[in-house]
């Protein structure tokens, strides 16, 4: 009988908290109303990363018990959901837009640092061939758009003035 590894957490498959596949699922009371509600929290992390309404029993006052295929189908969501929020962050932090200018076609990146004391961002452009042919550091605010990308550009790449 295959044993599970030692520094694996034992599973927990209780009627309102069940764990496993790098998830623990606890029904809790949703504090907004009478019904039910299941926090989803991935494994080291002290937040969950998704709340939604649960199922009321068949009694009407308590919540439906986790079973198998509910906890199943959570942490596909949880993992969607994570994924999702993930590729959005990356997309708000790497920009890019290919343009026009003069004769050339260049792609011009912006690159954000999040951090929460000293954010920072980085400006460049290459061409076609992936050469790069400026970078400036410029502020996390900084709009990467059409225009911006060819006025920089056709200016020479000299730095952005800030706004």
């Amino acid at each position: 009988m295959p044993t599970e590894p030692e520094n694996t957490p034992e599973r927990i498959q209780e009627p309102r908290l069940w764990t496993g596949d790098g998830w623990t699922a606890q029904v809790i009371k949703n504090e907004d109303d009478d019904g039910w509600a299941v926090a989803m929290v991935k494994d080291g992390e002290p937040e969950p990363a998704l709340v939604g309404p649960w199922t009321m029993g068949r009694d009407k006052k308590n919540p439906k018990p986790l079973d198998g295929p509910a906890f199943s189908t959570l942490v596909k969501t949880a993992n969607e959901f994570v994924r999702r929020h993930e590729q959005q962050l990356h997309a708000a932090l790497h920009q890019s837009i290919a343009v026009t200018a003069g004769t050339r076609r260049i792609t011009v990146n912006l690159d954000i640092e999040p951090d929460d004391d000293n954010p920072s961002a980085t400006l460049s452009a290459q061409d076609d061939d992936g050469q790069t042919l400026a970078e400036v550091r410029v502020a996390p605010s900084f709009k990467l758009n059409r225009a911006s990308a060819v006025a920089w550009a056709e200016g020479g790449f000299a730095k952005p003035r800030e706004r």
